[in-house]
């Protein structure tokens, strides 16, 4: 198997290519407005002939970069017909304030201006009635009027999920008049209940869909060029992969797919090491990401919110753009390494979320970045190596204290009382993110193992597992490009969803298992599409419930009979907020099938530890609470069983990973350096 995880983050392109049993990995600098000249690069250094590779399972940003203003690439114009009466539904939202006390906050813009938002006659009811007949020559007059001003349409009429031939009505009069137009039916994208959130996804879905479609072409058309003629996957947000034609289809499925990549690398970690929880932490150049793994399998939500304002760490629900599709439960936070640091106008050290990215990165980088970063931060401490990504990128710590200095000189502090209040701010603010997936659902973080990946990840564990109160973290192998070869050990996964919307006394067990039954045969035809064998899939079923009248929606598992699952939704009602209502009619609002094919996975090499004390191969001052002499080691050399005592620094092509005084590591059977810290 010649199989190859590319994840293009905001900063770097991590590429792990397996073959012969091997894993070969390499870290490239990302080209933030070519980001395929990356992943050619990327895989060049790799794997050389790129007529070997059989199979790319890419992992991308795009999506979510796009929206929160990281990429120059301009969003394209979309049109939006619906009922009329209905066109400002999506600038209304949900009447939810997301900052209750902030006088001064403003809704998210919307995603279609109200010159774009139409509305034509005709209406279908909750039930599937169909009210009023569509004005079908009303839906070709839009169509001649704006044809050759816009790439997409989008329809989204009311209560499509329950009788989508209006919808279908208006696509097909909208390509009588002009046929080359793009058309987005919110039935297709999105088939639930709630007009707001359908309509968005939809919104998303045609905003991302020329972007991501262009980028994809010129990915695959750069690799074909080369001589690649293998099947190119893509990462959806909820941590199964999918053939590249669905990522074009319906690219709102993979906003979040590289930090899904590293929860599934996370959670499949874990079951090799024995782990029931494992914390999922991942800083790369841009951001940090966490993720709960609770019994060898992530966290997932049913819905994110896209361009949402952060704080630490919590997307504001209602500041956003709503996106319903499974993905992993995510915090993510502005603190990579190439987040900037800043004093704001109460003389208060803030750090992010502004970020010097790629370019032009960091000072230390010497790419001409000025403003100080937590990478000049760590670089001022004497923390980095003298080179990054396999000795591609030279450190330059003398334009680091330059830039650390200018922080320090406003805060009246050293530039080492600088340098570490900067990088002590970014542990707290990543602590913090990581409890909103954690104590915010239930979990004691003190239960769980922090498992630090991602280039910068590994030099800020031990500070985040002090800060949570957590003994012990654990740095995998390969862990500056641990989300890439996570792609390497994702299963296929199709989501298939329908509406139901009935009182559950209204609904019988025959009925529930026809509907699955039809979507499981969907599911499992489509995976079987892609090439997955028949023994090789299982299928899960889920269900959506509510109290009628309320939100506070919970997703089931389904086992069979109504009965069974109306109790279920009480017992996980009264976990989630502490009460039930026995007396009240609960709805099946939904039906979901989650149908996953599994891959041939790479194996992870196992030896029998045999404890011993490696030398180092030298020393150098860092900078803790004051200067102290540390032991510098190579991780390449670092066999099974060596014991480690901090202070320390362990080196390697991808990431650097820091060992405080008190600490004590050593190396497993799988190469994990599992470090003990004082909390």
């Amino acid at each position: 198997m010649l199989k190859a995880g590319v994840d293009v983050g905001g900063t770097f392109t991590d590429v792990v290519v397996y073959a012969g049993g091997e894993l070969k990995s390499v870290k490239v600098l990302t080209d933030p407005r070519n980001p395929w000249t990356s992943v050619l690069e990327g895989l060049s250094i790799a794997c050389g002939d790129l007529a070997a590779l059989r199979e790319v399972v890419l992992a991308t940003t795009l999506g979510s970069n796009l929206f929160i203003g990281q990429v120059n690439l301009d969003a394209p114009p979309v049109l939006l017909i619906t009922n009329e009466g209905f066109r400002d539904v999506i600038e209304i939202g949900r009447q939810n304030r997301p900052e209750l006390y902030n006088l001064f906050f403003e809704k998210p813009k919307p995603l279609v201006p109200r010159s774009m938002r139409l509305g034509v006659r005709g209406r279908i009811d909750a039930k599937g009635n169909v009210v009023e007949e569509l004005d079908v020559e009303a839906v070709r007059g839009i169509a001649k009027q704006w044809c050759g001003k816009v790439l997409v349409a989008v329809v989204s009429f009311l209560h499509s999920y329950a009788n989508p031939i209006h919808e279908l009505e208006a696509r097909k009069a909208i390509k009588e008049v002009c046929p080359d137009l793009d058309v987005v039916l919110s039935h297709e994208v999105d088939p639930q209940p709630g007009e707001f959130e359908r309509t968005s996804t939809a919104l998303v879905n045609a905003i991302l869909r020329p972007v991501v479609s262009r980028y994809l072409a010129e990915v695959r058309e750069r690799l074909e060029r080369s001589g690649f003629n293998g099947r190119i996957l893509v990462m959806q947000s909820s941590g199964g992969v999918a053939d590249i034609s669905l990522a074009v289809e319906k690219p709102a499925m993979f906003i979040e797919s590289g930090p899904a990549a590293g929860a599934i690398a996370a959670a499949h970690l874990s079951k090799a090491l024995g782990l029931e929880n494992v914390l999922s932490f991942d800083m790369g150049g841009t951001t940090a990401k966490l993720a709960a793994v609770v019994g060898g399998t992530p966290l997932l939500t049913e819905e994110l919110e896209l361009g949402a304002k952060a704080v630490m760490g919590r997307r504001v629900r209602g500041s956003g753009y709503p996106v319903r599709h499974p993905s992993v439960d995510l915090a993510e936070i502005g603190a990579g390494g190439g987040t900037i640091a800043w004093v704001d106008a109460g003389g208060s050290l803030r750090v992010g979320p502004m970020s010097a990215g790629a370019d032009p990165g960091p000072a230390c980088y010497g790419r001409g970045g000025r403003e100080p970063t937590v990478a000049d931060a760590n670089c001022v401490l004497n923390r980095l190596p003298e080179a990054l990504a396999g000795g591609r990128l030279k450190v330059k710590r003398e334009l680091a204290l330059e830039a650390v200095r200018k922080l320090a000189d406003q805060l009246g502090m050293s530039v080492e009382e600088a340098a570490s209040a900067v990088v002590e701010v970014a542990d707290t603010m990543m602590a913090k993110a990581a409890r909103l997936v954690t104590v915010e659902r239930g979990y004691d973080p003190r239960d769980f193992a922090l498992l630090a990946f991602g280039g910068a990840g590994p030099l800020h564990a031990a500070g985040v597992s002090r800060e949570l109160g957590i003994p012990k973290f654990v740095v995998p192998p390969m862990a500056g490009v641990f989300s890439a070869l996570g792609l390497l050990f994702s299963d296929y996964r199709v989501d298939l969803v329908r509406s139901v919307l009935k009182a559950a006394d209204e609904v019988d067990d025959a009925l529930l298992e026809e509907a699955y039954a039809e979507m499981e045969a969907e599911a499992v035809e489509r995976l079987k599409g892609w090439g997955v064998r028949g023994d090789g899939i299982s299928l899960v079923r889920l269900a959506r419930l509510r109290y009628r009248g309320r939100g506070g929606e919970l997703e089931l598992a389904y086992r069979g009979g109504v009965g069974e699952l109306v109790e279920s939704f009480h017992k996980a009602h009264e976990l989630r907020y502490g009460f039930r209502l026995s007396d009240e009619v609960v709805e099946v609002v939904s039906l979901r099938v989650a149908a996953v094919g599994e891959v041939e996975k790479p194996r992870l090499q196992r030896s029998d530890p045999v404890e011993h004390k490696p030398e180092p191969e030298g020393y150098r001052e860092v900078f803790f609470e004051d200067w102290e002499k540390t032991a510098v080691y190579a991780r390449s050399v670092l066999k099974p069983g060596a014991l480690i005592a901090g202070p320390a620094v362990v080196e390697s092509e991808d990431c650097t990973v820091l060992l405080p005084p008190g600490s004590e590591a050593r190396v497993d059977g799988l190469g994990c350096l599992v470090v003990e810290v004082e909390v």
